[in-house]
């Protein structure tokens, strides 16, 4: 296909992992934030075409898997409800909260519905106004301008039965707890594209400064991702330190400028936990003052949930790269995609999901 084969040309893929082969003297732990960066570096073999002075950990950068187990709960009380039609993208269905999820709520004869945009939701709100509509809101800051227009557009139209179970997370602050974490081994970052297509990267600036870390914004094709490893190194091997981006074809510094001031508009950063991991600061959004008539959990009063993670789920350890998904006790054995123990086995993203699915059955580049 025009346009992408050129990013997945085994030729060129070859001549990236010489580079770093040539480049590389001694050992360094990068980073990829992005699940999609995951599933790309599983599904073409990249870990095999790298050095072994050079380990590549997974990142929390699936907003699926980070969810916290109280928001999946909120959820199902609100899908739950005979007078709701709860509307999620597709890949929530299945993620599992304390004991249940909302595939299982929606088997039970409850109103549970795929949307392929928040906008869905508010149509819907608009033809059925003897419901309550409810949209589940997660993602980072790439889907997030999408849920603003679709609030704004909800409070345009009048629609007082459209809302919003928001649970948005932001890329930043959680590679700022990472390498707070003392014990962290992490000497440089792959940053997710998406997310800086529309956030810029100035954001990234203070933080590769302040721990003095090379962070490269990187796409999501093998050769994107070779290339972004290769500048990540050379600026390893060089002892230095900066900003850089790889997704030029794609992400500008400033990002895009309309959809950060429709961010300001409809949201306000709040403290979020983050499944597995916990309270990180300032690393959410919530809706503001002038649009709380949208916040389901409001509505519903369930903004006081709290549940405990499972023992046997290692998937904090895993989305903060000190442990691989097989260095689990339940992966691949109790854990499935068909029955997962946490987000990670279930989410199109998941890091689990990649090592099961493509670690054993490595696909080439063409």
């Amino acid at each position: 296909m025009k346009y992408v084969d050129e990013f997945r040309s085994a030729k060129a893929a070859e001549g990236y992992s010489r580079l770093i082969k040539k480049t590389i003297t001694k050992p360094h732990v990068i980073m990829e934030i992005c699940g999609g960066q995951t599933h790309t570096i599983m599904k073409y073999g990249i870990e095999e075409m790298l050095p072994e002075k050079l380990t590549i950990v997974h990142g929390p950068g699936c907003p699926v898997c980070v969810t916290p187990l109280e928001m999946i709960d909120k959820a199902l009380v609100i899908a739950s409800y005979n007078n709701v039609i709860f509307t999620s993208f597709g890949d929530m269905l299945r993620v599992p909260g304390s004991h249940d999820d909302l595939l299982s709520v929606k088997a039970g004869g409850n109103d549970v519905r795929i949307v392929f945009s928040p906008l869905d939701a508010v149509n819907i709100a608009a033809s059925n106004k003897d419901k309550k509509v409810v949209f589940f809101a997660v993602g980072f800051e790439t889907t997030a301008p999408a849920i603003a227009m679709a609030v704004i557009e909800a409070k345009r139209r009048g629609l007082i039965n459209f809302s919003i179970l928001c649970s948005h997370v932001l890329v930043p602050p959680a590679i700022e707890a990472l390498l707070s974490n003392r014990g962290t081994k992490i000497q440089a970052f792959l940053a997710a594209g998406h997310v800086c297509t529309v956030m810029g990267y100035e954001e990234y600036i203070p933080l590769s400064e302040k721990y003095k870390i090379p962070i490269v914004v990187t796409g999501f094709e093998p050769i994107d991702i070779l290339q972004g490893i290769y500048m990540a190194v050379r600026q390893l091997e060089e002892e230095r330190y900066g900003v850089e981006n790889q997704y030029v074809r794609v992400v500008s510094k400033q990002g895009n400028i309309p959809a950060k001031e429709l961010l300001k508009t409809v949201f306000k950063t709040v403290d979020r936990n983050w499944r597995g991991i916990g309270a990180i600061p300032l690393s959410g959004f919530k809706l503001n003052d002038s649009y709380s008539e949208f916040d389901a959990e409001k509505i519903f009063d369930i903004e006081d949930i709290e549940v405990n993670e499972s023992p046997l789920c290692i998937a904090g350890e895993v989305l903060q790269g000190l442990k691989k998904p097989y260095e689990c006790s339940v992966f691949g054995s109790l854990c499935l995609p068909e029955h997962p123990y946490g987000a990670p086995m279930v989410s199109s993203e998941g890091v689990c999901a990649a090592y099961f699915h493509y670690k054993n059955h490595v696909g080439a580049v063409d």
